[in-house]
């Protein structure tokens, strides 16, 4: 179940103002996620390690909320995703994303 709602906070001036960018961003996310060979939930996965590797608070928070909201990711799933982090990226970014998803569950 994807739902529509792909952005954050920032994108509502977008949408209202500039409404033919916005189109194309939802058409690429439309086209990013498809679920073709991979199904979305495994897709929101990947999602969420990127944010997480890149140390993207605002983006880590988004996806991991999402991915909890949205698809019912569980905590130990989203903790297998950040055991990769850690792996690939270090400790900074996996510490500061499990400090995320401490947060998100606690909500």
């Amino acid at each position: 179940m994807k739902e529509n709602v792909f952005y954050g906070k920032g994108m509502k001036p977008i949408k209202e103002d500039y409404p033919d960018i916005f189109e194309a961003i939802h058409l690429l996310n439309e086209v990013a996620f498809t679920g073709k060979a991979l199904d979305y939930k495994t897709q929101k996965l990947i999602a969420v390690a990127i944010a997480a590797s890149n140390s993207d608070s605002r983006a880590t928070l988004n996806q991991i909320r999402s991915a909890i909201n949205e698809l019912n990711i569980s905590k130990d799933e989203i903790m297998d995703v950040l055991r990769v982090v850690l792996l690939t990226s270090g400790m900074p970014p996996f510490i500061k994303a499990v400090g995320i998803l401490n947060r998100v569950i606690e909500e």
